[in-house]
């Protein structure tokens, strides 16, 4: 009787409610946690050219907790009585955290290489329609991380598989990239708009919403190289 009534109590539809808000909130506080060196001294620098690889110093972290919060909501429980958010999260961050700094280290310093540049056009005689190349290829790099994140997040792949994927299915899965996109620029309003602290208090959102938008690529990936 105390199993059935258990069993009841775990699968009703408050109960997944309350088991999905308990999972987003736990996921936020471990993402906090673990970007919060470096997200709170990108924080207080000024928003400066000359502070670009500070900044993507600072921004180093992102990667594996990100990838990390991706692992921990994708297997999320909706059972009330069996929720451990806490140990997924930290799973995910031990099996993703070298895969994703494999390419996320040399990405970061690519895009800071490539604000250096722009931002100081004048000083290297760089023409506009240079710099505005340069902008088109950062996007497009920003694009094929998002892809790569979830990738890595969610399969075992090398690092060239990883990368190789995520290139075809910026194109392929045209709608789930525009979807990502848009995620993007709202993170970055946000962050224009209000502060740094606002995106990162809400990242388990734009985290969910990720994986949302990258559905239709993981459920191909998955058809065509895990069943």
């Amino acid at each position: 009787m105390t199993v059935s009534a258990r069993r009841e109590f775990g699968e009703g539809p408050l109960s997944r409610i309350t088991a999905f808000v308990y999972t987003v909130l736990a996921v936020e506080g471990l993402l906090l946690l673990s970007i919060a060196p470096g997200y709170a001294l990108l924080m207080l620098l000024d928003r400066d050219a000359s502070n670009l690889p500070l900044a993507a110093l600072c921004a180093l972290p992102i990667g594996p907790a990100v990838a990390a919060a991706l692992y921990a909501l994708h297997h999320r429980r909706g059972d009330v009585t069996d929720l451990r958010p806490a140990a997924a999260y930290w799973r995910g961050f031990r099996a993703n955290a070298g895969g994703v700094l494999r390419w996320w280290t040399p990405l970061l310093a690519w895009l800071t290489v490539l604000g250096v540049i722009v931002t100081h056009r004048a000083a290297a005689g760089v023409p506009i329609w240079w710099a505005v190349l340069l902008l088109a290829l950062a996007a497009i790099a920003v694009a094929w991380s998002v892809n790569a994140l979830v990738i890595t997040s969610l399969f075992a792949f090398r690092v060239r598989d990883v990368a190789r994927l995520s290139a075809y299915h910026l194109i392929k899965n045209w709608r789930g990239t525009l979807s990502q996109l848009s995620l993007l620029v709202l993170a970055l309003g946000v962050t224009i708009f209000f502060s740094e602290a606002a995106l990162a208090l809400t990242g388990s959102l734009f985290v969910l919403g990720l994986l949302r938008a990258s559905r239709a690529m993981t459920d191909e990936i998955r058809e065509e190289f895990t069943e």
